[in-house]
């Protein structure tokens, strides 16, 4: 069986910077060790932006700069970072929400099985990486681990599972 591993956005930005929050940091140590056990392919996905950011559509509508690329908060968080050493990483950064690149990297080593999710946030990137996944891969089963994820606000975060969990995403 094979299986993949994708970790969301788990920047220092998300987690204690510009747009950081309780629940983010209290993942973090979860989400290391679920990288840490993990022993498939992983895939890491970076929210990336420009200093353009302000005058960008999100920009207007979420206007916090964050992931500006070259600074510290578009970097991973330490702990997440020290997980992936070692591991069989493939890195990608994105330009919005979901990546439309992430399925095309996935394919490249066939089909999986299983992919399982885990990131910040559940109502914004997490989400919009499922369902693209999802939609890419209708037959595999796509997973998101709720206990290694937090939303904007814990409310939020329901709301997000309970919304993947309606389109057959399950909910770990």
């Amino acid at each position: 069986m094979k299986e993949i591993l994708v970790v969301v956005d788990m920047q220092k930005d998300f987690i204690d910077g510009a747009l950081g929050t309780k629940e983010a940091m209290g993942i973090v140590p979860a989400a290391a060790q679920k990288i840490r056990d993990f022993e498939g392919p992983v895939f890491v996905t970076l929210d990336t932006h420009d200093d353009n950011y302000p005058e960008t559509a999100e920009g207007k509508k979420l206007p916090v700069k964050h992931c500006i690329k070259g600074t510290l908060g578009h970097e991973l968080n330490e702990e997440i970072r020290k997980a992936l050493s070692g591991k069989n990483c493939t890195i990608t950064e994105k330009l919005t929400f979901g990546s439309v690149r992430l399925p095309g990297l996935i394919q490249e080593n066939g089909t999986p099985d299983s992919i399982t999710l885990i990131g910040l946030c559940t109502d914004i990137c997490v989400i919009s990486n499922a369902l693209i996944l999802k939609a890419f891969f209708p037959e595999t089963e796509i997973n998101v681990d709720s206990t290694c994820c937090a939303g904007v606000t814990p409310e939020l975060h329901q709301a997000a599972l309970a919304a993947m969990n309606s389109c057959q995403i399950n909910i770990l």
